[in-house]
């Protein structure tokens, strides 16, 4: 193959992964792959002098595709050059002071001030042109509204979402084909939205590292000074630290150390002049500012042997390869599994067990496979799920193979019932989060609710676990074991029934004095009857029970349970068939629950929002103009305070349901 046609392979494989990264979320090779490729393509285009007109060594960025607004920027956002040698780093710095920071993997933002107000947010889009994100931006978590400075401000800085939180996020996502692959990912589809109560849910925080202008300030002409500034008009900014060529190694090998510390998205670091006039004098080249460079890690990488690909399935119906094999000491740690994301990855990789496989650290931190020195050929994908034994089928989205179950009854599909089942106002058993569940879902430890209560069969595959051991084993056992002990309401709170929540299970379980056999043959009639329960859930409930395949499961259930015995209620019900809505802070008890829980020992019931059948609403603040005291006033709901209700409940008395 001649180099022009080198060229346009590795121009043609870098551009089609670009745009399923940027602008579709999704991955198709690996940051090192890509990285690899880049670097073969400058070489070439130095080699022959020919820089073709879609090489993404031109390009700033990739055409934009939601229907965000667009607007022009100021000055070209340009990427950065970069290097993996800290000797490349000295060099660049000579003698000049430089500010050392991280390079943060997120979205890059550019917000407008005007007389201290935040106008203007855009995204760097194509580096020419953004996106503008304004509505989205403002209900970042940590993002100043107003500043104290009243002339013009435009700075630069990352909107990330944390690992910890990504982990969080990414578990409560229902309504997307696939998880996201990384924090960035996520970040970017959640500033991208169209409705920016999405953006609100997703935690994003926004780190400021550069200020572009500001009116009527004098810096000194010190970065420092500028980001020191920044922190007083009320932003967070990137943690950095000043250095010299002296210094910067011992600076870099800081930043490497605790870079697993470091709960922010990180692909690297940056330098930058501490002298900004210096740094400005520079210049730009086509592509890149010369005031600052990018420094990515150099990753360590390891041989191994591929032993086994697990297939993992999850809610959405995904099932993704995950490569295991011999355990390597890679940036101090022992690894010895690597998501493999999907199957199109994989047949890059024509990985077959026993392969000799190369493996690193994606950006010091997520275990990733580098290459594939055998290439034996394609493991064998499987043809029915891990978690049920169901079908399991290959389909194509935006050029990228993945493997799905099709089974709708799928216990991975089932995770969030699973959950519910074992949380604390069910069946109350520590130690099972949603992702414990799902490793034993795709084990197959876990096909039915009862089977949770034979994990302990498991133990020596459990214990051998990432993340378990003998003590924490033990520990679920016991828990396990202490659930066994429960009550009605417990269980029936937890086959998660549609609208039978805590409240309702409660008020069913009392209809029917706490026997089983009545709450499970309950009619649609008796239903009825019950304060709070319509048409609607009644249908629903009866349904349940009437379908064979629930009876069986509730069947099952029961042959590992037994009904604690529950004594007769001698106290008043005052608050019997009257509906109470919470909000605003407590002051008489531990929390909002703890009240909630007596209003429902005492016969009420107590819901999430003001309707029409709502008798009272509990506010301390009662003056406030929160939506529920606007609700509230609206439909003539009486609002009341703590006090008034402790008056009630000294006193025994029962409210006049007439006093609205």
């Amino acid at each position: 193959m001649d180099k022009i046609q080198q060229m346009k392979d590795r121009i043609g494989k870098l551009n089609e992964a670009a745009k399923a990264y940027y602008q579709l979320n999704t991955e198709i090779m690996t940051n090192f792959e890509y990285d690899k490729l880049y670097d073969e393509l400058l070489e070439l285009e130095k080699e022959t002098g020919i820089v073709l007109s879609n090489s993404p060594s031109i390009k700033v960025g990739y055409e934009l595709l939601t229907n965000l607004p667009k607007e022009p920027h100021d000055k070209p956002m340009l990427s950065l050059d970069k290097t993996k040698e800290t000797t490349d780093l000295k060099e660049w710095l000579g003698n000049k002071e430089g500010i050392l920071s991280w390079k943060l993997d997120g979205l890059t933002i550019v917000l407008t001030y005007r007389d201290g107000n935040l106008i203007k947010a855009i995204t760097r889009g194509n580096g020419e042109v953004g996106e503008v994100v304004t509505s989205n931006v403002k209900v970042f978590k940590n993002i100043p509204l107003n500043i104290s400075h009243k002339g013009d401000l435009i700075l630069r800085g990352e909107a990330v979402i944390s690992y910890s939180d990504f982990e969080k996020i990414n578990e409560e996502i229902e309504d997307i084909d696939e998880k996201y692959k990384n924090p960035r990912n996520l970040c970017s589809g959640s500033v991208r939205q169209l409705n920016n109560k999405v953006t609100s849910e997703r935690n994003v925080h926004f780190y400021a590292f550069s200020l572009v202008k500001a009116d009527n300030v004098e810096f000194g002409n010190s970065r420092t000074v500028q980001l020191e500034w920044l922190k007083g008009q009320g932003f967070d900014v990137v943690e950095f630290k000043r250095v010299t060529s002296e210094s910067i190694e011992q600076t870099v090998k800081w930043f490497a150390e605790n870079i697993e510390k470091n709960d922010i998205p990180s692909d690297g670091l940056v330098l930058a002049f501490e002298d900004i006039a210096y740094g400005e004098s520079l210049g730009t080249t086509a592509k890149f500012p010369r005031d600052s460079i990018a420094f990515k890690w150099r990753d360590e990488i390891k041989e191994t042997k591929l032993t086994e690909i697990e297939w993992s399935a999850s809610r959405t119906g995904l099932i993704n390869p995950v490569a295991i094999f011999e355990p390597v000491e890679l940036e101090g740690t022992t690894v010895s599994r690597a998501s493999l994301h999907n199957i199109s990855i994989m047949e890059g990789f024509q990985l077959g067990i026993g392969d000799t496989i190369s493996v690193y650290k994606a950006n010091m931190i997520i275990p990733q496979v580098h290459d594939n020195l055998t290439r034996s050929g394609m493991a064998k994908i499987p043809e029915t799920c891990p978690a049920c034994g169901g079908k399991a089928v290959v389909k194509q989205n935006n050029d990228v193979k993945s493997l799905y179950c099709i089974n709708p009854d799928c216990p991975a599909k089932q995770i969030k019932l699973f959950s519910l089942f074992v949380s604390r106002d069910a069946m109350n058993i520590e130690g099972l989060s949603e992702a414990t569940i799902e490793k034993f879902i795709n084990k197959g430890f876990i096909r039915e609710l009862a089977d949770i209560f034979h994990i302990v069969k498991h133990k020596e595959e459990i214990v051998r676990m990432e993340g378990f051991g003998e003590k924490s084993f033990n520990k679920l056992a016991s828990a396990i074991n202490t659930s066994r002990k429960t009550s009605t309401v417990r269980l029936l709170y937890g086959l998660g029934i549609p609208n039978v929540g805590l409240s309702n299970a409660k008020l069913i379980c009392k209809k029917f004095n706490y026997n089983w056999n009545d709450v499970q043959n309950a009619t649609y009639e008796q239903l009825l009857e019950v304060n709070g329960i319509g048409e609607v859930m009644a249908n629903a409930y009866v349904s349940f029970f009437n379908d064979d395949k629930n009876r069986i499961i509730v069947g099952d259930i029961l042959e590992e349970i037994e009904f604690e015995a529950v004594k007769a209620a001698t106290e008043k019900l005052i608050f019997e068939n009257i509906n109470f809505v919470i909000t605003g802070t407590v002051e008489h008890f531990e929390n909002r629950d703890e009240l909630k829980d007596i209003i429902e020992e005492k016969g009420g019931k107590v819901t999430g929002s003001v309707t029409s059948k709502t008798h009272y609403l509990i506010n301390n603040d009662i003056l406030s103009g929160s939506s529920k005291n606007k609700k509230a006033k609206e439909l003539g709901v009486r609002i009341i305070t703590e006090n008034e209700f402790l008056d009630w409940l000294n006193n025994g008395n029962k409210p006049e349901l007439g006093s609205r």
